[in-house]
Order: structure tokens, then sequence, then C-alpha cells
């Protein structure tokens, strides 16, 4: 039974440190092709849909969407290539 619950300890122990290492990030992404009022709802929704994304919040006016999210999950790559499948490239801001 000790076995049991030390292995048990150390799986728990395993699972909290890799949540621990799990970072939220915010990125700013410069979104081109953005012409009408729908595209900020079409890019949002492309990036929402990339698992590890808490929050997108997309600016016609700026063109520009602020991403939140998981980087033990999703990277930069993730969120320009889902904003160019939906038709609009975007790249992180400078």
């Amino acid at each position: 039974m000790s076995k049991l619950l030390a292995s048990a300890a150390i799986a728990v122990s395993v699972l909290a440190s890799s949540t621990a290492l799990a970072a939220e990030k915010t990125i700013t992404l410069a979104v081109k092709n953005m012409y009408c009022a729908d595209c900020p709802f079409i890019v949002r929704k492309s990036l929402e849909a990339v698992p590890g994304v808490s929050k997108a919040v997309v600016s016609y006016k700026d063109k520009t969407a602020v991403v939140t999210y998981d980087d033990t999950k999703a990277d930069v790559a993730a969120l320009t290539r889902a904003t160019t499948e939906a038709g609009y490239p975007s790249a992180p801001r400078s």
C-alpha cells in the first residue's frame, strides 16, 4: 500500500510541476486584409480555434490582434498560420 501512495505522490508532483512550467503569454499580431466590419470576427474565431488560446481581441481600426495563449499548447507560428489560413496573413507586431 505504501508503494501505491508513493507512486501517487510522484505522479501528482510531476503533473503539478508541468503545470507550473506553463506560461500564459500575450502577443500583438499585425493583421493584413481586414477591409470590412466582419473581418475582425473571422480573425478572432480563427485564433480562438487554436488550442491554448484563452483570449483574442481584434481591432479593425488598428489592424491588430492581441492574443493571450498558453505557450505549452500554442506558439506564434500556430497563431499566424490560423489567421493566414482564414485569409488574413499576420505577423508579430514590432
